[in-house]
């Protein structure tokens, strides 16, 4: 049995990729802030709701530590999915504390919950590690015409993407043991984008549900999407 926990998975993305690991055998421990939507959403999936907030370190040492050390004992998969998108437009109107609130949730909510939760994945016989990036925090991609990550001005979500890709690299390097790779799931409808990303809930997390149920010494250090790996660019 496959024992996947999931941060930010009440909606959208996190949420679909629940359902659909769900369907595929996992016992799936759904990660949410907001109590009442967590648990609503568990209740609908067939999950079990752990709340956690990836920015305070006592809700995320006690969401490893005091819960699911105690009810499961470990864990086999860690999805770092929660996200926060930041303001787009003119960078000249960023502030600190715009930025602070960005970095706290996608870049170093990733360290703090992967450092609380290593104990766990430790335990597993195939421990992975999956962080949602974005093309957004490709180079490549945000300077490449032909693709709509580079017409959106969106400094402080890039920019921590482009932090989250490095910092993926650099935990494949030395978590000896686990499997840690990034993905990309496109331009997905999602209520961070008003629901205009051209994909469905469904092809967003075709990157992450291939990730999570690869075979063991299936690779780690990768960046991919839903149609194979992407360049470190």
């Amino acid at each position: 049995m496959t024992i996947t926990f999931i941060t930010g998975a009440n909606k959208g993305i996190g949420r679909e990729t629940a359902r659909r690991l769900i369907a595929c055998g996992h016992t799936v421990l759904l990660g949410a802030r907001d109590r009442e939507r967590g648990e609503e959403a568990a209740a609908a999936l067939g999950a079990r709701f752990v709340p956690i907030d990836v920015t305070d370190d006592a809700s995320v040492a006690a969401a490893a530590a005091a819960d699911i050390a105690e009810h499961e004992g470990r864990i086999d998969v860690l999805i770092n999915n929660a996200g926060v998108q930041g303001p787009f437009g003119d960078p000249g109107d960023l502030t600190a504390a715009d930025a602070r609130a960005v970095l706290d949730v996608n870049v170093i909510g990733v360290v703090r919950t992967t450092t609380a939760f290593l104990p766990l994945l430790r335990r597993s016989d195939d421990p992975v590690i999956i962080n949602v990036s974005s093309g957004m925090g490709s180079l490549a991609f945000t300077h490449d015409p032909g693709r709509s990550e580079s017409h959106v001005v969106a400094p402080l979500y890039a920019s921590s993407k482009a932090a989250l890709t490095m910092l993926t690299t650099q935990y494949a390097k030395e978590l000896k043991g686990i499997r840690v790779n990034a993905a990309d799931p496109g331009y997905t409808a999602t209520d961070l984008n008003g629901h205009s990303g051209s994909q469905t809930l469904t092809e967003g997390t075709d990157a992450i549900v291939a990730l999570a149920t690869e075979e063991p010494g299936a690779g780690t250090g990768r960046f991919i999407d839903r149609h194979g790996e992407i360049a470190w660019s």
